[in-house]
Parts: structure tokens; sequence; C-alpha cells
């Protein structure tokens, strides 16, 4: 605890001497730091005698170095408690986490409309547009959009026998478990989209209206592995987007590889391999801002491939948010998301049911800037299960953001 505030302390020191300059190289740390607090009965899930009120914190830091004109190297590193995200509330535990998100080395050229960019490294998804603007202070809301946080009754390590295996096996626990083998680990499903970075490489290319991006990963969006992991294969994610108008952007986006984990392999049918089994992902966002009003929106579509279905599990996304500045100080926003899933067809009957209940989400919230560094956010959030009651799956939240961006050091 010593060196963590003695850390912070030298921060703030080098705060008040460096001072942000236009130069060839140089160094920056800006970083955000968040406080929050969470009331909802999410919190009871596993224990009825719980509080409701939990608190949680979420540090966000993104040192770069500039090298030269042509070369950087970013990094955004992630530590937060549990639960700070309303998702998180479910889980009884209360952890510290530590995700590096970015860490990678960057060349860029520009000639004349045209920008070229290269990364290299720990990367944010390619997929979607939220993954780049989650920080706190970027996002006017307190959750994170549902496909980015919401986990699917489906788990890359273990193989389901039948469609019953995934509906009702899972029904009255919150581990989810396959009974035709694979992983003996517990696990709360898969995310279709992570928000925790994945390495790989990148190449970006703007001109005029026109943006574009590709990447090639080492494993799937909706399964990131490391570098040391043995259940890592190639892959590609792909996006672009083009302002129609200056304000109104429209993209689209798609990933497409295998997902399932090496604990399965042998388990594949005769002549067949992980590669046979991919996960599909494919979306389209929008952008708009005029005057006080933005707002933005995704909606996407994922399949993940299984043995033994005839139609395996696939399920849709889509969110819509607006923000309205009501003075300088202050603004409110709103975001409703909704999860369609779909039924499932095995090698003997198509399912009455989905393979997980279909949900939709209502979040509010209002912002207000006490300072020009800090931000005040309050949230409420009402989350619709079919076939459940809603009112345990309320959450009011709030925030106190805190931007630091002047810690930086130019050397010529």
């Amino acid at each position: 605890m010593h060196s963590i505030k003695s850390g912070f302390l030298l921060l703030a020191l080098l705060c008040i001497r460096l001072g942000a300059q236009e130069a060839s190289s140089g160094i920056a740390l800006p970083m955000t730091i968040t406080g929050g607090g969470l009331y909802t009965h999410r919190l009871q899930a596993g224990d009825d005698h719980s509080s409701p009120i939990a608190g949680a914190f979420h540090a966000v830091l993104y040192p770069s170095l500039k090298l030269s004109s042509h070369w950087f190297v970013y990094s955004s590193l992630h530590l937060h408690s549990t639960p700070f995200y309303y998702y998180e509330a479910y889980e009884p535990e209360h952890e510290v986490k530590f995700q590096v998100v970015q860490a990678f080395v960057g060349y860029t050229r520009t000639h004349k409309t045209t920008s070229v960019v290269v990364k290299a490294g720990q990367l944010a998804s390619a997929f979607g547009s939220f993954p780049l603007h989650y920080d706190d202070a970027d996002n006017p809301l307190l959750d994170q959009p549902p496909s980015y946080a919401a986990y699917l009754r489906l788990r890359p390590d273990q193989l389901p026998c039948s469609a019953d295996d995934i509906i009702y096996g899972n029904r009255y626990s919150t581990p989810k478990n396959f009974h035709c083998g694979g992983s003996s680990a517990s696990s709360d499903g898969l995310t279709p989209v992570t928000l925790y970075g994945l390495p790989g490489i990148e190449l970006n290319l703007s001109t005029h209206r026109l943006d574009s991006r590709f990447q090639l990963t080492n494993s799937s969006p909706a399964n990131p592995q490391s570098l040391l992991s043995g259940s890592q294969h190639a892959q590609w994610t792909a996006g672009a987007g083009y302002t129609l108008v200056p304000g109104f952007r429209v993209g689209v986006s798609t990933f497409r590889g295998p997902f399932l984990d090496h604990a399965v392999a042998s388990l594949l049918p005769a002549g067949q391999n992980i590669r046979s089994f991919p996960a599909t992902g494919s979306g389209i966002d929008l952008q708009w801002a005029r005057g006080r009003w933005s707002t933005s929106g995704e909606w996407q579509w994922f399949r993940f491939t299984y043995p033994n279905f005839r139609s395996s599990p696939e399920a849709s996304f889509a969110y819509g948010e607006v923000k309205a500045v009501l003075t300088a100080r202050a603004y409110l926003a709103a975001r409703v998301g909704f999860q369609r899933n779909s039924h499932l067809t095995d090698l003997t009957e198509r399912t009455d049911e989905t393979f997980a209940p279909n949900r939709q989400s209502y979040e509010l919230a209002l912002g207000y800037r006490p300072n020009r560094w800090q931000l005040l956010k309050v949230g409420w959030e009402w989350l619709s299960i079919s076939q459940a009651a809603g009112s345990r799956h309320q959450v009011f939240g709030v925030q106190l953001v805190t931007s630091i961006h002047s810690l930086s050091q130019a050397w010529h």
C-alpha cells in the first residue's frame, strides 16, 4: 500500500512539471480513475442475505511513447475491482482484475488525404465500434452494451450432446456445463465480443470519407487467448466506415474463425478439426452528432458452430443510445438494447424454445461536470428477461470519473 501511495505521489509531482508539447518524440501518461457504487438485488442472486450495495473502482492508464514522426508505442492498461460493471453484480466474488487491453508498436504515414497505420501487439478487437470508446470518460452511461457484457450459455471448452444439453442442462445453475466431454473447469459461458484485447496485427487505412481496418489475431474475439495458450488459431476481422456528411458515419464489421478450445479437439467427429466449427460475427454501426444531440448504435449477429447440430446457436444484439447536452456542465443519456437467441436443431429435433431467454435492457443516466477534470454520472438500468421477473435485475449506479491528461514529456 505504501508503494502504491508513493507511485501516485510521484505521478502528481510529474504532473506539475511536465507540459504537453508537440514534438517528434516524447512520452505521455494520461489516465482515467473512476470510483463507483451500485444498489441492486443482482448482488443477492447467490445469497439472499447479501447486501444489495457494493462499491468498486476502475483505473485506466494510457502510457504512450512517440519515437519519431512515424513510429510510436501505445498501451491501455486497466485495473478494476468487482462488481464495477452491472453484469458483474451477478457474481458473488469481490476481486481485483488487471487487463492489458492494448500494448502495441505502431507505424503511421500520411500522404495528402490518405493515412496508413500499422499496429502489432495486444490490440482491441476491430469488430464493432464500442471497444475503443468504453473509457468511463467517453461512455456517457454507466454500463456496457449487451454484446460486450452478456454471457451466452455456450462454452468453447466443452461439447454439448444435444439441444437439450444447452437449454435444460444449464437452466438452474450459473456455471454452464455440457456433457459430451471437454474441460472440467467451471465457466459462466462466453461473451460474443471481448473488450479486453487480443494479440495480433492490424492495418488501418483512411482516405477522404472512407476508413477501413483489417486485423489478424491469434484467437477469436469471442474466446481470446494469450500467446502462451494451446488454443490459439489464426483468424481475421475486418471493418470499414463511410462518413456520409460531417457528423454522420455508417460502419460495418465482421469476423470469422475457430473458437473451440484444444480441450475438445480429440472429441470431434472423425475427419474434422477445430477449424471445421468456426464462430462468425457480422455487424452494422452508426454515429450521428449535431448541435447538442448525438446518437450511436449497433446491430450484431453471431453464430457458434458445434458438431451434432443441424442448426447451431445464433444470437443477435442491438442497442441505440442518445445523448442530449442540457447545459455546459450537464447532459442526459439513454440506451435501449436487446438480445435475441435462436432455436436449435440437433440430429433429432428442433427446439420449441430459444437456447437462452431473450432480453431487453433500458438504461438512463444524468451526467454533471463539477470541473473540467471530473464527471459525475448517476444512472439506472432495468433488464427485462423473458420468463423471469425483472424487478430483481434493476440497478441504480453512481460514478465519479477523474481524467488526468497532463502527464507528458517532450524530448525534441
